[in-house]
């Protein structure tokens, strides 16, 4: 893995926790009711699926190994470019239940490249 993919993976693993701190103990109902936390976690989406898009861009091969890949990028274009069409639910399920996973497989990928996180 290149220095640029492992730099970008950094960045979307640090958006991964940022995620999972901003919504510890929250439930939907309150993240409904909290337009800065859906604005927050919206905006570590945008980065999340930014930094994966350009890790892919050093490592076309990243795809095959993060089978979501192309989905967070496309939650990212939906996010910035429909942003008057986002469902708060469809987020929210994303927090629950994607990020954990991806987070974990992010963090499998810097270890097996020898990055300690």
């Amino acid at each position: 893995m290149n220095v640029e993919t492992k730099r970008r993976l950094l960045d979307a693993l640090e958006a991964c926790r940022a995620i999972r701190q901003f919504t510890t103990g929250v439930e939907y109902k309150s993240f409904l009711l909290d337009e800065m936390l859906q604005a927050a976690i919206e905006r570590k989406f945008e980065i999340l699926g930014e930094a994966l898009n350009r890790a892919e861009e050093s490592d076309p091969e990243l795809a095959e190994r993060m089978p979501e890949l192309r989905r967070i990028v496309g939650m990212r274009n939906r996010i910035i470019h429909g942003y008057d069409a986002v469902d708060e639910e469809i987020v929210w399920d994303a927090v629950q239940f994607k990020v954990p996973i991806l987070s974990e497989q992010i963090s499998a990928l810097l270890r097996g490249a020898g990055e300690n996180v």
